[in-house]
């Protein structure tokens, strides 16, 4: 079973229907409980970084969520999802995350130009991701596969290990990673089409 965290933010009826698509039950759930009886676990999200941390405090999943983890449990963020597991964010102030991945999200710099083309943030649409480690969520993916974006900020993490993709987008950017059972994504698999569901589908299928 996979349990797909509900704490009041992120479309996480696209993310089931995304697991269910691939033929895999996922459960979205306001109970924290049921992270410990779940085979894997995602953490979705959009929205602010501050809201999201305190709405998952105050629905009882930090510390669960910071336990799944440390059994090794497969666990999967998305968008948001990945952001909340870095040590802080800068967005609105800074703000403490859940320091899985030690740390920073960061808002992309003014003035990024691409061919003397101002680029907008958000980031939103359609980006190649770099593959630069063999995680399991990108088991059959080729390299410069298109998936969709939509955020105005990324992760740096301090440690460059663990970053299994990037991405171009006025500066080169961490687009997921992946340590031991911990996966996350900038982009989203739910609505990055076939190739998504095929990360989806890599997820569910982990031991």
């Amino acid at each position: 079973m996979i349990a797909i965290i509900d704490y009041g933010m992120g479309n996480l009826r696209s993310v089931q229907k995304g697991f269910e698509k691939v033929g895999f039950d996922a459960v979205v759930t306001t109970d924290p409980k049921v992270l410990f009886e779940a085979d894997r676990v995602v953490l979705p999200g959009v929205g602010a970084f501050r809201d999201c941390i305190k709405n998952l405090e105050e629905g009882g999943f930090v510390e669960p969520i910071l336990k799944v983890i440390g059994a090794g449990k497969p666990f999967l963020g998305i968008c948001l999802g990945l952001q909340l597991l870095f040590t802080e964010s800068e967005e609105f102030g800074l703000h403490k995350g859940l320091d899985v991945i030690p740390g920073r999200v960061v808002r992309f710099p003014e003035g990024m130009k691409e061919a003397d083309e101002e680029l907008k943030v958000p980031h939103m649409g359609w980006n190649q991701i770099a593959l630069k480690k063999p995680a399991p969520l990108y088991g059959g993916i080729a390299e410069g596969t298109n998936v969709y974006f939509v955020h105005s900020y990324y992760v740096k993490p301090d440690d460059e290990a663990v970053v299994a993709s990037t991405t171009g987008y006025g500066i080169e950017f961490c687009s997921s990673i992946w340590r031991d059972n911990v996966m996350a994504t900038q982009f989203h698999p739910e609505k990055s089409q076939d190739k998504g569901l095929a990360m989806l589908k890599n997820f569910a299928q982990l031991k």
